[in-house]
């Protein structure tokens, strides 16, 4: 699952590294444009999520038809969600940007990358939620084959239409954002042709509407919550990239260059929590507690291990990761600040998100919802506001590396706890 999310997320890093070679203002532009994505793509994790739940549970009771029909129509109701909210996003960007502190100078980057990218996110969401259904019934390969396709496709297209290279025209944003779309239509068309014939694990949508509907209900009861968890924290993220723009178009553009290091920093519990929902889901059908008890604590000691070595790794390797990205000094100073802080609380952000993803396995997603909640706006903010106000643009993120620290040893025992009352009763 690991090398599967690598791959994923190398698309937005490869975008950032070919178009930071366009300039500042197109590097700040896509750092304008993060939490966009982080936003539209957090609803479709949450169709991932509510699809990884309902069906690892169905196959833990061991009802493989219903598991059919609850990948077809997640899916479906994944992509027709996806597009009517990519459509809104194109629609309204000149009103939200400029709300985000987007000066006039980089309105038209945002345009040229997002007018694109919008319409490359519906079919992201479809073959996601295919994907999601494989991993629920324990297959996290096949995941990790088509994210990495996907991504080299993206690699080879990026500088292709971005820069202009055998003989396409030079379309340098749009361009990236392009290379997006065309390699999600082609991983798209592959998957559900593999899906279909080779692992039949698809359903007809030869039915009265009526079951579709029932799917629809089964998922949204863990889908609208888990969406509003993943989406809590872009917003959150697009308050930060609004008071750093407070201290000026480079400092956001350093922060852009952070955020798009980290995701390869925490690719260890994204791929945790992105298993941690099935195998919840699958024992808990099953009635296996104890597993879900074990599950918990190897969860806890991970944690604890891999945020030690992710704090010991940037503290030698902020400095050159950050320079790969940007030689403007002022961009420089800020990534390497936020990437010497941040990584000191990794291991309690990624007990916050494996909770999460437990609870929704579980099929409690509000104990989620509330997590996240708790994480990225009652405690993450009023911290991260009091430290700028002592100590500045570094204060902000020592404010939010204590907020992930303390929601992380409150998700493992309040998940310890649930799990105890599951047990005994």
């Amino acid at each position: 699952m690991a090398l599967g999310l690598v791959a994923l997320i190398s698309f937005d890093a490869i975008d950032l590294f070919f178009v930071s070679r366009l300039g500042d203002a197109q590097l700040a532009a896509m750092s304008f444009c993060f939490p966009a994505i982080w936003l539209l793509t957090s609803f479709n994790i949450g169709f991932e999520a509510g699809a990884a739940s309902t069906i690892s549970r169905a196959i833990g009771e061991g009802d493989i038809n219903a598991a059919r029909r609850l990948t077809t129509d997640t899916a479906l109701l994944a992509g027709v969600c996806s597009l009517l909210l990519g459509m809104a996003g194109i629609a309204t960007i000149d009103l939200v940007f400029p709300l985000l502190g987007a000066d006039s100078s980089l309105m038209p980057y945002i345009h040229d990358y997002l007018g694109i990218w919008y319409w490359a996110m519906p079919i992201a969401a479809i073959y996601w939620v295919c994907l999601a259904a494989m991993r629920a019934r324990g297959n996290t390969g096949l995941e990790a084959r088509v994210l990495t396709l996907a991504a080299v496709l993206n690699a080879i297209l990026d500088p292709i239409f971005i820069f202009g290279l055998f003989g396409f025209p030079r379309l340098e944003m749009a361009g990236a954002a392009l290379a997006t779309l065309v390699s999600n239509i082609v991983v798209l068309t592959g998957t559900l042709l593999y899906l279909r014939i080779k692992l039949d694990v698809l359903a007809t949508m030869r039915v009265p509407f009526s079951r579709i509907l029932a799917s629809w209900r089964r998922v949204l009861h863990i889908g609208m919550p888990a969406t509003i968890t993943n989406t809590i924290v872009p917003l959150s993220n697009s308050v930060m990239v609004t008071l750093v723009a407070g201290h000026g178009a480079a400092a956001v553009a350093g922060l852009g260059v952070a955020m798009r290091i980290e995701p390869i920093a925490l690719i260890v519990f994204y791929a945790l929590s992105a298993v941690t929902s099935p195998v919840m889901g699958q024992n808990f059908g099953a009635g296996r507690y104890q597993r879900l008890r074990e599950a918990q604590r190897w969860l806890g000691k991970s944690a604890i291990y891999w945020g030690v070595i992710l704090a010991l790794a940037f503290g030698a390797l902020a400095q050159p990761l950050s320079a790969l990205f940007t030689e403007q000094a002022a961009s420089l100073s800020v990534s390497a600040t936020y990437l010497l802080i941040m990584p000191l609380s990794y291991g309690g952000y990624g007990m916050v998100m494996c909770s999460c993803a437990a609870f929704n396995g579980l099929g409690q997603p509000g104990k989620a919802v509330l997590l996240s909640a708790m994480r990225a706006i009652l405690i993450l903010l009023p911290l991260a506001l009091l430290g700028e106000h002592l100590c500045g643009l570094p204060g902000l993120f020592i404010g939010a590396a204590f907020a992930n620290l303390l929601v992380g040893l409150f998700g493992y025992l309040w998940l310890g706890s649930n799990i105890g009352r599951l047990q005994a009763g």
